[in-house]
């Protein structure tokens, strides 16, 4: 059988070869059957072999120069590719030349004369490999109208031009096809030849080379075992039910046999439907809104023949009312007496639980011995509530378009001390950002346990409700877990785990635990206040990333300053809730420098910072005691009006003799009532005790009543008294004046103020008015001494001094060891009209000078 395709095919390749060198007129005289000789102008080339040649082939090569003159220095040589071979002297030359690479080798003949080379003549060797038997044909068309197109496998490379041939027969004609592709792995080639689904077909793939031939097996097929037919048209339909759904395709006519496989978009398994004979089918039992990719693949026979390419559509399903149970937990936080706060956190229903996208989440209070519930509707997974301090059961649903999820029940409990806690909970590290937490059952409970609850967080957020804590929880059965959600390598946390009594939360047991850490990166920040007995040491918690894990104790070191001994060490083992230490036993006077570190399990921190504490002596506590005493008891007796009394009469005691001295009321002298008879108006220039006049204001007039006691001495005495008179801006000057008759002795009666102490007392306020007398009507009357015998009229020193006399004037004022009037008592001109009395002449002493 395989003879009678052979011979055929030799005659197909036959006509082939003979018309592609007639077509390259590559056949020529020069073309010797059993060498290659290439005859050149200036001489001839020859090797022993065929132009190609398989490698490990021994070739001899010659040349021969023709009678041709050249200079007895030249020779000739034989050149392959660049390298020299052999070279001699004279007009021929042979070598030989073992073949051991694939590809072309070019040979040349050269004449070397000197530095010069010139070319004789040359011959190319081609090193390839004779073709492989073509293996594994085979053909196809796509769709029932197409052409049908075969591809085999080449085998190993020749190196050299190869020629491919297909030749197709039906029975009673044959096709040959020449290759056109120039791949050099696999063949592959059209059948310009439409083909019927009534002929049996026969194919072979001949190849031939320089080297060699080689032909194929034979392939029989039939149209029907060839044909893939075009990928359908699919269309997926729902119908009434959720999870039902139609398939609707559209093939080639002759395509009725199909298969049809699905699976979600988030899985990797496909669910395959065989020997499906229409183009519609229907399937039960999807997930509900979930999205699905539908694909559908036909053929033309059910036993023969190819399947289609698949064809694909994706689509997501309705949503159904959701079947999860949330799962929820919460906290309660006492707001004062009367009120509390109830945090409710759950965890999403999973996309299987929640059938469709959750819209929002209902919560119901109700309270266990009241009548009525409240109900809230949230879209976050945590509600929190400010209610009254009872007992609720609430109720958490989830909610989207179909319908609710069965409640989740929590029921809150005030009175949680017959419920006891878990026993003996420890955490070990596992590293890799796991813990492995343990527990034993509560001792002597009667009430039934139906799970526990495990719950954790990052201790430096146990006191904040924002992120919510992280929890699991686990049926009555287990003791133990690994918990790895938002474990984080070098951290610390809170792990806490509640008995479940019926969905009422039991007490709480707790520990600390860590998945890996490290000693403290830096060590806490220390402040100290240094107190009576010692120093008070307080510190602040080391910053979260610096921690490294779980703090297990503080130590503070005490050093005298400038000391070589060892420092003293205060351990701390409380370390999660003191934040204070009080050291005692202290010198006083002593400088002492304090640090502090903290530790782990892993290790002890860097020193915090260090201080410089000294306590005071007691003798500096006595000074400031007592000063402070002093100042707070002169406080207290000022403010009182008989203890300041009795305070200035003390004080009076220590005072001169000359500083009661009686000053007379200027306002009872004879003198002013003679000069004001005299002269209606008194000017006086106002330089000589006037400053500044910018801040003056016309003081109110105030009435003084004068009273009289008789005495013993028939000398008239005046006491003048300056008292702090009670006004909003006005400056007044209180006098008392005392006149008698000859056989009486009067004094002038105390000022009638507020009780205060004279401000001054002023020996020299007045003196003699000789000089002024002397311009008056009545040379007589005169300014006398205070302390003569007689009783004339007094007026204070300077107000009827004549502005002529300004250099005794000067002196006067110079030698008053007092400041009688301040620089705002007169306006610059003072006038004076009528009578002279208080009402004119008013004087403050609050504003004197010393």
């Amino acid at each position: 059988m395989l003879f009678a395709w052979i011979v055929p095919a030799a005659i197909c390749l036959l006509m082939h070869f003979t018309a592609e060198a007639c077509s390259k007129g590559n056949v020529t005289a020069n073309k010797l059957p059993h060498g290659v000789t290439e005859v050149c102008d200036k001489g001839n080339m020859t090797a022993n072999s065929a132009s190609h040649v398989q490698p490990g082939t021994n070739i001899t090569l010659s040349c021969q120069l023709k009678q041709l003159k050249y200079n007895e220095q030249c020779k000739i040589a034989i050149f392959f590719n660049s390298s020299e071979l052999i070279i001699n002297y004279g007009t021929s030359v042979s070598t030989k030349f073992q073949v051991l690479t694939y590809g072309k080798h070019m040979f040349t003949c050269k004449i070397v004369c000197e530095y010069k080379k010139k070319l004789i003549c040359g011959v190319d060797i081609m090193s390839g490999n004779p073709p492989d038997q073509p293996r594994n044909v085979s053909c196809i068309q796509y769709g029932t109208d197409g052409s049908p197109t075969c591809t085999w496998d080449k085998g190993r490379l020749t190196y050299i031009n190869t020629t491919y041939v297909i030749q197709l027969s039906d029975g009673t004609d044959i096709f040959c096809f020449l290759e056109e592709n120039l791949s050099n792995k696999f063949g592959s080639l059209v059948l310009s030849k439409k083909l019927n689904f009534d002929s049996t077909y026969t194919v072979v793939v001949a190849a031939s080379n320089e080297l060699g031939s080689a032909f194929s097996q034979p392939l029989m097929f039939m149209l029907i075992d060839i044909v893939k037919p075009h990928p359908p048209r699919l269309l997926v339909e729902f119908e009434n039910s959720v999870t039902n759904f139609a398939f609707v395709w559209h093939d080639e006519v002759r395509a009725q046999h199909c298969r049809i496989r699905y699976r979600p978009l988030t899985g990797y398994t496909w669910n395959t439907v065989e020997n499906v004979n229409s183009e519609n089918f229907s399937l039960y039992g999807l997930e509900p809104h979930t999205e699905y990719e539908f694909q559908v693949s036909c053929k033309i026979h059910p036993e023969r023949g190819l399947w289609s390419n698949w064809s694909a559509f994706q689509t997501q399903t309705p949503e159904a009312v959701p079947t999860g149970l949330l799962d929820v937990w919460y906290k309660m936080q006492d707001v004062d007496s009367q009120t509390q706060n109830i945090s409710l956190f759950w965890k999403a229903l999973s996309k299987s639980e929640a059938k469709g996208r959750i819209l929002q989440y209902t919560v119901t209070f109700k309270a266990l011995n009241h009548s009525g519930s409240e109900t809230e509707v949230t879209t976050q997974t945590s509600y929190t509530r400010s209610t009254a301090k009872m007992d609720y059961r609430i109720t958490v649903t989830a909610d989207n378009s179909r319908g609710s999820s069965p409640p989740a029940v929590i029921m809150t409990d005030l009175g949680i001390g017959d419920l006891p806690p878990p026993q003996k909970v420890s955490a070990l590290p596992m590293g890799n950002g796991s813990i492995f937490v343990s527990w034993k059952p509560p001792n002597k409970s009667t009430a039934f346990i139906n799970g526990y609850v495990v719950e954790w967080m990052d201790t430096h957020r146990k006191k904040s409700l924002a992120p919510p804590p992280t929890w699991i929880k686990l049926v009555a059965s287990n003791l133990s877990t690994v918990i790895s959600e938002h474990i984080k390598d070098n951290m610390c946390y809170d792990i806490s785990v509640f008995a479940l009594y019926q969905d009422r939360a039991g007490r709480v047991a707790s520990v600390r635990g860590y998945s890996r850490e490290k000693a403290p990166s830096a060590g806490p920040q220390m402040y100290t206040t240094p107190q009576t007995n010692g120093v008070l040491v307080s510190w602040e918690d080391i910053p979260s990333h610096q921690q490294m894990g779980c703090i297990t104790a503080y130590n503070i070191y005490l050093r005298k300053k400038d000391s070589e001994v060892a420092p003293a060490v205060y351990a701390i083992s409380n370390a999660t809730s003191q934040r204070e230490f009080y050291i005692t036993n202290l010198q006083r006077g002593e400088n002492y420098i304090l640090w502090m570190t903290a530790s782990t399990a892993a290790g002890e921190s860097p020193w915090g910072n260090r201080e410089l504490v000294c306590l005071e002596s007691a003798v500096d506590w006595l000074i400031i005691v007592l000063t402070c005493s002093f100042f707070v008891f002169s406080v207290c007796v000022c403010s009182i009006r008989p203890a300041r009394k009795v305070l200035y009469s003390l004080l009076s005691a220590t005072v001169p003799q000359w500083h009661n001295k009686a000053i007379p009321d200027p306002a009872n002298a004879m003198w002013a009532k003679s000069y004001a008879a005299v002269k209606g108006e008194l000017s006086v220039p106002s330089s000589l005790f006037l400053r500044d006049t910018s801040s003056f204001e016309e003081p109110e007039t105030i009435e003084v009543e004068e009273g009289f006691t008789k005495t013993d001495s028939q000398i008239f005495h005046d006491k003048l008294i300056f008292g702090k008179v009670h006004g909003r801006e006005n400056h007044d000057w209180q006098s008392e004046s005392s006149f008698g008759k000859q056989e009486s002795e009067y004094k002038a009666l105390p000022s009638t103020t507020d009780g205060d102490s004279y401000d001054h007392q002023l020996p020299y306020l007045y003196r003699r008015m000789a000089e002024v007398t002397e311009q008056m009507q009545t040379a007589s009357e005169y300014l006398a001494n205070p302390i003569s015998d007689r009783a004339p009229g007094y007026l204070p020193a300077g107000i009827l001094t004549p502005v002529t006399d300004a250099a005794a004037e000067q002196q006067e004022l110079e030698c008053s060891p007092i400041s009688v009037f301040p620089t705002t008592f007169l306006t610059p001109t003072f006038s004076y009209g009528g009578k002279l009395n208080l009402d004119t002449v008013r004087l403050n002493c609050s504003s004197f000078t010393r």
